[in-house]
């Protein structure tokens, strides 16, 4: 990397990044977002897993957010069972094999959550915590602790261990961080902190403001100096800043991350302009939010930059030992959603506290990787078509050179379909070369006129046993 940064190309490449992303403007003159090349790759890579694994994985909690309301016994446990965790049939091969099979292009991973626990070899110690037995109850102790997974028996960077399957398995990588930290009693000043402290200030503390935002800024440091080249940083939850000032201070942690990450797209929280990309979290945009009816500046006028929502795959996030998991249908759905309004859908399951997943996780990855083998072609690497939609159940996606444009069909139109065409309107003023059915080698008649395209559909094709997938099909529509 050069010693000048950013180079006078980088600013010229972040002249064009503001033209196009308006959520980009605002920020200082010396700082630059993630490459060209990087939000490329970050829009190539449709279907993502988003995986929230730590202690809480032990306790049925919603990821950490059981501590918030805890009694200080409850919390004495979660500490005691966090540094004797020992999950031994963690294989980071076996999750990367997982993501392979159920056409999983990219995962992000929880390095540091709520609780405070990292799960990676920080070097950094916790100096004061909160103290929950005898004559300590209730009071701020003193700590010398890493607090992570290299302090419980089981003593593996699980960060490297996934980052390196991640590699081999030619799969993109994202780390997830939050800025908060319920352990650490210097960060005792977040909103939804169990142990909030309405009295700590900068001026009142300022040993205590000094240590959070240097561990907070070496934490970041480590990961993005520590772990190669990243994908995407996912930065959670925000610092208050209206009496500590906290702007300033992460604004230059961001810079610092930029220099050391020039291709990963941080993620906006708590960063705000910042950031590269957002992630709407249990929805999708509307397809006016996403600005999908035409794509082009309107799409991206509206979302400001890129996105990609985020779902859990079951009822939260985290394990939990009675969930429930939604079917693969509703993947494919989304996933489908997602990629013809412009962005990228990343499902969310936790492994079990013995590091493994659960079996109906595998069985949704059965069904996703079966669908997308068969018509992967219509989500990887596209981009939104002119129109987003046609009727309910009919999306459209576009190749990147614009030469094809894919119909995906998420459902037939009737339950028995016996139609022998079908009239895509959206095709309309557009030259049709061809027409394939993607998963078969099927070359479809079709006619074109001022209305649109109609399409003949093999007789065999009625015949759900004899389709690429039992879900929906696919249309390529070759343009001229």
């Amino acid at each position: 990397m050069s010693t000048t940064f950013p180079t006078p190309e980088q600013l010229a490449a972040e002249q064009r990044k503001q033209a196009k992303y308006p959520e980009y403007r605002g920020v200082d003159s010396d700082y630059v977002h993630a490459s060209e090349q990087g939000i490329d790759k970050f829009l190539d890579r449709k279907f993502g897993l988003r995986i929230h694994w730590g202690p809480y994985c032990m306790f049925n909690f919603r990821e950490s957010w059981g501590l918030p309301n805890a009694g200080h016994e409850r919390h004495a446990e979660y500490e005691k069972r966090a540094l004797s965790w020992n999950p031994q049939k963690f294989n980071a091969d076996e999750w990367m094999a997982m993501m392979k099979n159920g056409g999983v292009q990219f995962f992000s991973f929880t390095t540091k959550h709520h609780d405070g626990f990292s799960m990676y070899d920080t070097k950094t110690r916790i100096r004061r915590r909160m103290g929950h037995e005898g004559a300590d109850r209730g009071r701020i102790v003193d700590s010398d602790l890493a607090y992570s997974i290299m302090e419980t028996p089981f003593k593996r960077d699980v960060v490297r261990e996934l980052v390196d399957a991640g590699r081999r398995h030619d799969l993109g990588i994202g780390l997830y961080y939050s800025h908060i930290d319920w352990l650490d009693m210097d960060f005792r000043c977040d909103q939804w902190n169990p142990h909030l402290d309405n009295g700590y200030t900068p001026q009142n503390d300022p040993d205590g403001y000094a240590r959070m935002i240097a561990r907070h800024r070496e934490q970041l440091r480590e990961l993005c100096a520590n772990y190669g080249p990243l994908d995407v940083i996912s930065l959670d939850m925000n610092l208050p800043d209206e009496k500590f000032g906290f702007t300033k201070d992460i604004i230059e942690t961001v810079k610092m991350m930029r220099r050391l990450q020039p291709d990963a797209l941080i993620r906006n929280r708590g960063i705000g302009a910042y950031g590269d990309h957002h992630t709407p979290e249990r929805k999708l945009p509307s397809e006016k939010e996403a600005g999908a009816v035409h794509y082009d500046q309107l799409n991206l006028a509206k979302m400001g930059r890129p996105w990609k929502a985020i779902y859990p795959g079951s009822i939260n996030f985290s394990y939990m030992s009675y969930d429930e998991y939604k079917p693969g249908e509703w993947i494919i759905d989304n996933l489908v959603d997602a990629t013809a309004k412009g962005g990228t859908f990343q499902v969310g399951y936790g492994p079990a506290p013995d590091g493994t997943f659960h079996a109906d996780v595998k069985n949704r990855f059965e069904y996703t990787g079966a669908w997308l083998r068969a018509y992967g072609e219509a989500i990887y690497a596209t981009r939104p078509f002119d129109t987003y939609q046609e009727g309910r159940h009919v999306r459209y996606t576009k190749s990147k050179d614009g030469k094809s444009v894919y119909a995906i069909f998420l459902r037939w139109p009737s339950g028995h379909f016996v139609v022998e065409s079908l009239k895509l309107a959206a095709l309309a003023g557009k030259k049709v070369a061809s027409v394939s059915l993607l998963g078969t080698d099927e070359k479809l008649k079709f006619k074109q006129d001022e209305n649109g395209v109609s399409t003949d559909i093999p007789a065999w094709f009625r015949d759900e046993e004899k389709r690429p997938s039992r879900k929906g099909a696919v249309l390529k529509f070759t343009l001229a």
